[in-house]
């Protein structure tokens, strides 16, 4: 294989602050053709550095997550678009469960206006998203903080949340295998998602299409255990029959 040439770690830098890039935007910086482009992240993804979409690349996610700041800027306008979606299937009054995750941080955004909710999360950014809302209660799981992303993680807080029987659980989850099932790459964290869905009524999950692309090395369970799934896209073929044969509603966050 040839060596990297300067262009070629100049876009693995970018990815690995950016979390995503795309082939427009890196022909416009480098001032070079897209076919120039296409064929560095062909070169990076041979490579296993980065992974393809259409229209870009992403960095690589085989056994370890983006960053969270890179997290947040991924995909945002679809994450947004999502968690309205999502909070248009919580009625007031509800009590519910809210993961980590920057998906289901958007979903917190779009309750601030629901009116006599019960939220227990293990997400800082959550509490920080609904701290002053005066109709909503919330309830805060112990345990260990994650520095990297907020999340409270560890036996104490899958100890704590295994107390409740909630309306909803609000989850997402770093990658969707083409089999349905659902993956993360911090097992602590998995404990905690998996206590989440076992103590709610019904599990709203909520991913955007990258998650369809990318791989992550620890279960927390199947799409078939969900009783709704919020995205951004229509379902790859083999995910729509594992829906339609499990009676998991999906719902699509379309722009309209």
């Amino acid at each position: 294989m040839e060596p990297w040439t300067p262009r070629q770690v100049d876009i693995v830098t970018l990815a690995r602050s950016q979390g995503r890039v795309s082939v427009e935007t890196l022909a416009s910086h480098f001032n070079v053709t897209p076919q120039t482009i296409r064929k560095d992240l062909n070169d990076l993804c041979d490579r296993g550095l980065l992974q393809r979409f259409h229209g870009g690349a992403v960095l690589a996610s085989g056994v370890a997550n983006v960053g969270y700041e890179a997290r947040r800027k991924l995909a945002t306008e679809e994450k947004r678009r999502i968690g309205l979606k999502a909070a248009s299937l919580i009625p007031d009054n509800s009590s519910l469960l809210i993961n980590i995750g920057t998906t289901t941080e958007q979903v917190a955004t779009a309750l601030r206006g629901k009116r006599g909710l019960m939220v227990i999360t293990n997400n800082v950014h959550v509490i920080n998203i609904l701290q002053d809302c005066d109709q909503i209660e919330i309830i805060v799981a112990g345990g260990v903080v994650r520095h990297a992303d907020g999340g409270i993680v560890g036996e104490a807080a899958v100890d704590f949340i295994r107390q409740f029987k909630v309306d909803y659980a609000i989850i997402g989850t770093s990658a969707i295998d083409e089999d349905g099932a659902l993956l993360d790459f911090d097992y602590r964290e998995v404990k905690v998602a998996r206590a989440i869905m076992d103590c709610a009524r019904q599990s709203i999950l909520v991913s955007d299409r990258m998650k369809f692309e990318r791989t992550a090395p620890v279960r927390i369970g199947h799409l078939s255990q969900l009783d709704y799934f919020v995205t951004d896209a229509p379902l790859p073929p083999r995910l729509q029959e594992v829906c339609r044969g499990s009676g998991v509603q999906v719902e699509i966050a379309d722009e309209a």
